[in-house]
């Protein structure tokens, strides 16, 4: 990419989208596009038509997405999936009439069956049943790499598709229906000892496992795949390290120094017993992601405080 190309990120008000968009642009990039629904809606057709026609981008990062947590997923299907499917849709249909010379669509480990091997290597995909509690996101972002990569058979468009583990750090919500499992716990821990309080009750089990990559990696990875790759085919991007729920818990309760006892309640879901990719291919380019988890659970348990007190 050259520092005048016109650079299309859409989510750029999400957590990945404002992370990536804020570093092109400290490295020189003059032309970083992060338009908002009002200027770029991705679910109405004439909206990104119009777009599209009027500022013709040459690269593309398709970041936009409906996500949250299990809550979310289980009470909104349909919405999940119908939102998920127009973006994609009309996101690459535009991308290929109008000339993008080269997109990355973000993807997930979500995408890969509920109870395959471990770590999860890329071959995995549709190699058996989902989990049914994100089933109608992880159908959605399958159907969206699919697309990607017809029309790369079809019609050449070059695209890199990585797929991330659980994302975390600035930007993320700690809205408890939209947020994800570490940033809810951050949520959940720093009120608790605010309230002064002695014990904390969280969903499921603790036994998961779970695999975690802080947003900086994400976007320094996205940034190293799109400089290497353009084949269309799926990859994982993550640490092939994970912990259980309750490890994690434990570390962002050091972290937001609270003392209490942590309770747990079987009665709400767990998701996924295990979910931890196998970054071997990511390795082989020459990828290490930098920011440990401990130090990534404080920066996000110290931008929270921050953000309480605005």
């Amino acid at each position: 990419m050259q520092a005048h190309d016109v650079i299309l990120v859409t989510g750029g008000s999400g957590m990945v989208g404002g992370q990536l968009a804020a570093q092109l642009r400290a490295d020189g990039f003059t032309q970083v596009l992060t338009p908002t629904r009002g200027q770029l809606d991705l679910s109405d057709a004439q909206s990104v038509e119009r777009w599209f026609a009027k500022h013709r981008p040459r690269y593309a990062f398709l970041l936009a997405a409906q996500v949250g947590g299990i809550a979310a997923n289980v009470a909104d299907p349909v919405g999940f999936l119908e939102n998920n499917l127009l973006l994609a849709v009309h996101a690459l249909n535009a991308c290929q009439r109008h000339g993008v010379e080269k997109l990355l669509m973000l993807g997930s480990t979500c995408i890969y069956p509920r109870d395959c091997p471990q770590p999860i290597r890329e071959e995995a995909l549709l190699s058996g049943p989902l989990e049914p509690t994100n089933e109608a996101y992880a159908l959605s972002k399958i159907a969206a790499l699919r697309l990607a990569q017809a029309y790369r058979q079809q019609y050449g468009l070059r695209c890199v598709l990585p797929m991330p583990c659980n994302i975390y750090g600035t930007g993320d919500h700690f809205d408890l229906q939209r947020s994800h499992v570490l940033s809810a716990l951050v949520k959940r821990f720093v009120d608790a000892v605010e309230a002064r309080a002695e014990r904390l009750t969280l969903w499921g089990t603790g036994t998961p496992r779970r695999e975690f990559m802080h947003v900086d990696d994400v976007v320094a990875g996205m940034r190293f795949l799109f400089d290497r790759l353009d084949d269309g085919q799926i990859i994982n991007l993550g640490t092939g390290v994970d912990l259980t729920i309750a490890e994690l818990a434990e570390r962002v309760a050091e972290a937001a120094g609270f003392h209490g006892t942590i309770d747990w309640d079987p009665t709400h879901p767990d998701g996924t017993p295990r979910k931890c990719s196998d970054p071997s291919r990511l390795r082989a380019l020459g990828f290490q992601p930098r920011v440990d988890l401990d130090s990534g659970i404080r920066r996000t348990v110290a931008e929270y405080r921050r953000l309480q007190t605005q």
